[in-house]
């Protein structure tokens, strides 16, 4: 399936940190899974190549998880008024768009994602997925390919199961989240309505979500675009490009993002994150 796209680059967007369950074969082709399905993604300028899919399936989901109906040249023009740094940025990772996943898979990945580097937390991902999610059959290389395991699933292991998929100390952050979503406690359905600083303190009630973390969860996940997820190293891009590089607090490198992206924040941060990292910009700052 050929499908014409504008402003978007497959490389860009599964390389930009928000995405963990993608194979890389050549350049500019990927396998993707999310949910219980699998692609086959190649780009070709502006056509992309979709294999392992119908174009009633595309039409009704992967549109939907690619982000495709979004006017993307409208935010990049917004943002573009706005200062060179953020102009120099979104040239340089024009082709990124924010997928749309799914709230559980995301919260867990994330609590996963803490102090650990992108290949470590999509390996221990893999592990959770092929210890307690199900095979996925398809064609595609020869491949065999595992869904993420749903809460049902997850509400089955040990802690022990857990930990045995080398997670760690975010083991016990997973369990006590699988706990809270199982009572209630926390409903990412309800989430889905909430007012945004309202939706975050709900997922910081998870021990080990903390508002980066509920931050990524809400972009990623609920397309809550106002948000701008910092960590270490967005913090010190942004001290390096708006602070003179001196220490900044993440309170007000988030008041900052807020006032000057406002509710394009978290497109702001993708470029920019994408931008300092691919060309290694700030890298030795503490």
């Amino acid at each position: 399936m050929d499908i014409q796209v504008n402003d978007f680059n497959i490389t860009q967007t599964l390389e930009c940190g928000q995405i963990f369950r993608f194979y890389k074969i050549e350049p500019d082709n990927f396998n993707i899974i999310a949910k219980d399905k699998v692609i086959n993604i190649s780009q070709r300028e502006d056509q992309l190549i979709i294999e392992n899919t119908t174009l009633d399936e595309f039409n009704s989901f992967w549109k939907h998880y690619l982000d495709l109906d979004e006017d993307y040249c409208y935010i990049k023009n917004t943002l573009y008024e706005i200062d060179e740094h953020i102009k120099t940025a979104i040239r340089y990772g024009c082709g990124i768009r924010i997928l749309r996943q799914d709230p559980f898979e995301m919260l867990i990945s994330f609590i996963i994602s803490q102090q650990k580097s992108i290949p470590q937390i999509k390996q221990c991902i893999d592990n959770m997925a092929e210890r307690f999610g199900n095979v996925i059959f398809q064609e595609i290389n020869n491949e065999t390919y595992y869904s993420f395991p749903t809460l049902e699933e997850l509400s089955k292991v040990s802690l022990q199961d857990l930990i045995d998929c080398k997670l760690g100390f975010r083991a016990a952050y997973i369990n006590d989240a699988i706990e809270k979503l199982k009572s209630k406690e926390v409903d990412l359905e309800k989430i889905s309505s909430m007012e945004t600083g309202q939706a975050r303190k709900e997922l910081m009630k998870i021990k080990g979500v903390g508002k980066k973390v509920a931050d990524c969860v809400l972009l990623f996940a609920y397309h809550r675009t106002e948000v701008f997820p910092t960590d270490v190293w967005i913090k010190r891009v942004m001290e390096g490009l708006y602070f003179d590089e001196g220490p900044t607090k993440l309170e007000v490198i988030d008041n900052f993002a807020r006032n000057t992206y406002k509710d394009l924040a978290g497109f702001a941060q993708q470029y920019l994150f994408f931008y300092a990292r691919e060309n290694k910009l700030f890298q030795k700052r503490a």
